[in-house]
């Protein structure tokens, strides 16, 4: 039984998410490049789905007089984070649907790879939980896995993923494993409906900030 809802045991999570995904950096990255461009250092950073915490990790660099919260729904992966980052920030055992958190508590919220595993009406909880926690002019970031545009692409798409996956370090035996998880254990949707969704909660401006292979980033301003 694994101790989250990856398809890896927590204490595995940093080396096989880089077989997984291997622009997952890149999402850390990016994101911190989006706070950066707003010019001013964030008083309040959710990390929701913070997994072993490597964000907190980046993005202290950079903001180090931030106030992190990272939450996570596994209790494995927040002991991993909570190891790592030290007394810095606050922990908190809940997935972005169940957080009770004020109402315009954070500048800046982000979910990294976590949306993908709910159903439609627990990902428009969990998004709409954000919005309510993110304070007037603060930015929602998300990265999450996709769907194609054209379900008749699916298949080259994921012929594309799971031979990088194998460029990456997993045996064509775990890639092939891992590739029919897709729509049974994780629940992407495409960019479009990514769009759709963030513009529907309520968010003043939406926008796609990267992409690759079946996985895509997204920004969005309250």
């Amino acid at each position: 039984m694994h101790n989250n809802t990856t398809a890896h045991p927590a204490a595995e999570f940093d080396v096989k998410r880089l077989e997984t995904i291997p622009f997952y950096d890149t999402f850390y990255e990016q994101a911190i490049d989006v706070v950066r461009s707003i010019g001013e250092s964030p008083r309040k950073w959710l990390d929701t789905g913070c997994g072993t915490g490597n964000i907190h990790l980046h993005a202290k660099k950079q903001f180090p007089e931030t106030e992190f919260t990272l939450a996570d729904p596994a209790r494995k992966m927040l002991e991993i984070a909570r190891g790592k980052a030290g007394e810095g920030p606050s922990f908190t055992l809940s997935d972005s649907q169940s957080l009770q958190y004020a109402d315009d508590a954070f500048d800046v919220i982000s979910a990294i790879q976590c949306h993908h595993y709910l159903d439609q009406a627990e990902r428009k909880k969990a998004v709409g939980n954000c919005f309510r926690m993110l304070r007037p002019g603060g930015v929602f970031i998300v990265f999450e896995n996709i769907r194609p545009l054209s379900e008749k692409t699916l298949p080259l798409a994921l012929k594309r993923w799971q031979d990088c996956q194998i460029r990456c370090g997993k045996t064509a035996a775990e890639a092939s494993q891992h590739m029919a998880r897709f729509d049974h254990e994780f629940f992407p949707i495409s960019i479009l409906e990514h769009l759709r969704l963030l513009n529907e909660t309520g968010f003043s401006a939406v926008e796609i900030l990267w992409t690759s292979y079946l996985q895509a980033g997204f920004y969005a301003l309250k």
